[in-house]
């Protein structure tokens, strides 16, 4: 049996590869059509192109993942059911369940793998894209919703930045501390702002406006210290989207913004999908076992290869609709994060079922 699994586990692994290659030079080839409509802009040359397009291939494989292990998963399964080797398989008394657990075997280390990529290499390499683009074209970060910048409340303060540059560090900061009667006791305004550590800023170009019940005073100093709960790691919200932030940095953002009053829906909804996706490797490989009952009168490989892409496929958009839907009308985070992985196993075990039953 052993030596049956390592067998399986070669052509799976095979097939697998064979379709993220295809697949990643297809988005590859897609990223790099758009960025060349924004060559010229600044000193964004072709270098910074193609850096661009290969730091944002992790979070291409990391989105990935599902789709190219069903697909490759049934490509293997159906090459190995047309040239008889399954039924060798089941002759030498494999039983389904033997089959289930071989797979769950040879799918374990792809959801490691798939979990290291969405946590440990996409989110910086996804930011550290962003930063070299906007950095080669002279370009700063902004909120679009307001014209005023972005405004964020730090427990009794409101904060409000003009720009994010890409390094982190803010552009025209006011910040508007209110006392426990939430009056205003004071304003103060920084031309930069740069973060040390620990929760620490340090702020040049300040002007500090002070209230009282009758008087305000005016003080101008080059820089001071400014202690916030804001760190970078918070900051780079604005620099990518959540979807393509590790499931820490959404825990943390989500953490401030609970502390703060704020809505929380789609970060909770990004941050459990980031934990329950690399399961759904899992589910894809369960669901291309019915593959394996091939038939040749049935449709050839191509015919199984094309279902297998619609259902990959409508598992990441529709998994995304579920997901925004989520957030728009505050559904509970973890089923939202779950509803497809759940409906295809749910698909993948009455398949099974079925294709037994025959």
């Amino acid at each position: 049996m052993k030596l049956l699994n390592r067998y399986l586990a070669r052509e799976i692994y095979a097939s697998i590869l064979l379709v993220f290659a295809a697949l990643l030079m297809l988005f590859a080839l897609l990223d790099l059509l758009r960025e060349l409509n924004e060559m010229g802009r600044g000193n964004y040359s072709i270098g910074y192109v193609l850096l661009f397009v290969a730091l944002t291939m992790p979070g291409h494989i990391y989105e990935l993942f599902p789709v190219a292990v069903l697909i490759g998963t049934i490509f293997a399964l159906v090459q190995m059911a047309g040239n008889s080797e399954l039924t060798v398989y089941r002759c030498s008394g494999v039983s389904v369940k033997q089959m289930v657990l071989a797979l769950f075997k040879i799918g374990v280390p792809l959801v490691l793998l798939c979990l290291a990529f969405g946590e440990v290499i996409a989110p910086p390499s996804e930011r550290l894209a962003q930063q070299i683009r906007l950095k080669a074209q002279n370009l700063k970060v902004s909120m679009k919703e307001f014209r005023s910048g972005v405004w964020v409340k730090d427990e009794r303060n409101f904060v409000n930045v003009k720009a994010v540059l890409p390094d982190t560090s803010l552009v025209d900061v006011s910040i508007y501390e209110f006392d426990q009667q939430h009056h205003l006791s004071s304003i103060t305004t920084a031309e930069h702002a740069f973060y040390l550590d620990e929760g620490r800023w340090q702020m040049e170009g300040v002007k500090r406006t002070a209230f009282t019940e009758r008087t305000a005073s005016v003080s101008s100093q080059p820089g001071m210290e400014w202690r916030s709960t804001l760190n970078p790691d918070i900051l780079s919200v604005l620099l990518i989207v959540p979807e393509q932030m590790s499931a820490w940095n959404l825990y943390q953002y989500t953490g401030h913004l609970r502390d703060n009053h704020q809505k929380t829906v789609r970060y909770e909804i990004a941050m459990w999908n980031k934990l329950v996706y690399p399961f759904a490797v899992l589910v894809m490989m369960l669901l291309a076992l019915p593959f394996s009952a091939y038939q040749r009168r049935q449709g050839g490989i191509s015919g199984k290869i094309f279902l297998g892409i619609v259902l990959g496929l409508s598992f990441h958009f529709v998994g995304r609709l579920f997901s925004n839907l989520g957030a728009l009308n505050d559904w509970p985070a973890l089923p939202s994060a779950m509803a497809m992985s759940w409906l295809f196993l749910l698909l993948a075990m009455g398949m099974l079922w079925r294709t037994e039953r025959r």
